[in-house]
């Protein structure tokens, strides 16, 4: 059996250090927002490439806080627009609503399946206030496009980077660096995940960033001192401790992922199946490796037969969920495409060139 991903094999990697990290914790009788946050907090802020960073419960929370941040700033109020990709996980959406902002939903390219971006301008409006940009799949969605359609609208640029830790984009900035904020996701099974749910925002912007961590904290910059209605979303120590072990092999694994990709990109052939435009490798740290067949379902059974486990990512676009009944009205043909289309190899840090070939030999023997 081949695994879609191998989460036990993945801790293993480095699991004496993982282990001494998690024995440290315990027996120092210190749970929460201690020292082990603090060095976790300044290495990912460091490995980033931004001043600050701020560890929250997990990576929904660390957009929602951004977006609340912003509004308790003064830069943004209910009611305001933010762009969004058409094709991205609902957390990117539910963090916007959460907040009264209005997604704008905007299409992907089919060869990239990241947003679009010439087609941002055009549904700026003088209710826009942000561009939210999702690094989906590991891959990175910043151009310089993007980046100047901000500064000449003064939107402010931010960065979901859930899926796409190490990530860099063509100057070797990283992913997560590029914008005014950034959120990221620490779930088990994201290229940098914690034994649990964790997440983080970095940025370079002080009162961004003091502003997020009070409204993680209660609402509170003091002790029982309450400047705004928050919530209670921290990281705990235990799983600082194991992110701080993992993060210093970020790049590493990250090149195992690429060294399967590789793979892939050079010996799938099957006419039945579509693969995303290669990109540099520092450009893709392959969180997932997506491919697009029309007869998605019986490549998956196929694949299954054969002991290859695939997910699918994702189903149902946002537009057709039922949370967002108002817009089953749209009508976004290459989101819907994808999403009818799309299926995940498996890949990871633990997988073997064997496994790898072992998944081209099934998938290019598929026909229907």
């Amino acid at each position: 059996m081949i695994k879609f991903l191998d989460l036990q094999a993945v801790t293993q990697l480095h699991g004496t250090e993982i282990r001494e990290a998690v024995n440290r914790v315990v027996e120092s009788g210190y749970y929460l927002q201690g020292k082990e946050n603090a060095r976790f907090e300044s290495d990912y802020a460091r490995f980033i490439g931004t001043q600050y960073c701020v560890g929250c419960g997990n990576g929904l929370d660390a957009l929602i806080w951004i977006y609340r941040a912003y509004i308790e700033m003064g830069v943004m109020q209910p009611g305001d627009e933010v762009i969004v990709p058409a094709n991205t996980y609902i957390a990117s959406i539910l963090a916007l609503t959460e907040n009264n902002l209005v997604p704008v939903l905007v299409e992907p390219r089919l060869d990239t399946l990241e947003i679009d971006d010439s087609a941002i301008e055009a549904r700026i409006t003088p209710r826009t206030r942000s561009v939210l940009l999702v690094h989906l799949y590991g891959r990175c969605a910043y151009t310089e496009q993007i980046g100047q359609l901000c500064q000449k609208y003064h939107l402010k640029l931010v960065e979901d980077n859930a899926q796409a830790h190490g990530c860099r984009f063509s100057d070797g900035r990283r992913t997560g660096s590029l914008g005014d904020a950034a959120g990221h996701s620490f779930y088990p099974g994201k290229n940098l995940g914690a034994l649990g749910d964790g997440g983080a925002v970095t940025s370079n912007d002080r009162q961004l960033v003091d502003t997020v961590r009070a409204l993680a904290n209660y609402g509170s910059q003091r002790k029982y001192v309450f400047k705004y209605t928050g919530r209670n979303s921290r990281l705990d120590e235990l799983q600082a401790a194991v992110l701080a072990v993992k993060l210093h092999y970020l790049d590493e694994d990250n090149a195992r992922r690429q060294t399967i990709a590789d793979i892939y990109n050079a010996e799938i052939c099957n006419p039945l199946i579509s693969l995303p435009v290669a990109m540099p490798k520092e450009q893709n740290v392959y969180h997932i490796y997506p491919v697009l067949c029309p007869n998605r379902d019986q490549l998956q059974a196929y694949l299954a037969q054969h002991e290859i486990q695939t997910l699918i990512h994702y189903p149902i676009p946002p537009h057709q969920q039922e949370c967002y009944r108002q817009w089953k009205h749209l009508s976004l043909p290459v989101t819907e495409q994808i999403h009818r289309q799309e299926l995940s190899l498996p890949i990871s840090p633990v997988m073997t060139p064997a496994d790898a070939r072992r998944v081209v030999e099934v998938v290019n023997r598929f026909s229907v």
